[in-house]
């Protein structure tokens, strides 16, 4: 009884728990959607990265597309297919890129 620890003592011994430090909030608004802030600079790099390869992608599937024929699967019609997808996603990347620039042009 002569030595009553509290919980804190418990888990962290003789020392105190890490305090956090004190970061300004902002106040909800309710526009968070459209004013919420994200890592720029890796979405940047993943679009940077990934618009290529869409693009390389939307390429090869197209030309695997102009050789097939209308046989079993994967046929044109399969191979059209993934080149629309990689062309819509090539579209999305280059997309977000420019949103990106004027969002950190924004930021100065």
């Amino acid at each position: 009884m002569a030595d009553r620890r509290t919980r804190a003592s418990l888990v962290y011994g003789p020392y105190h728990p890490p305090e956090r430090p004190h970061r300004r909030r902002r106040v909800r608004t309710g526009t968070e959607p459209r004013t919420a802030l994200s890592d720029l600079r890796l979405r940047r790099t993943l679009s940077l990265l990934f618009a290529p390869l869409f693009l390389a992608g939307t390429i090869a599937f197209a030309l695997l597309a102009a050789d097939a024929g209308t046989g079993p699967a994967p046929n044109r019609d399969t191979y059209i297919l993934f080149a629309a997808i990689c062309a819509a996603l090539t579209l999305v990347a280059l997309v977000d890129l420019a949103v990106i620039a004027r969002r950190m042009r924004a930021r100065g």
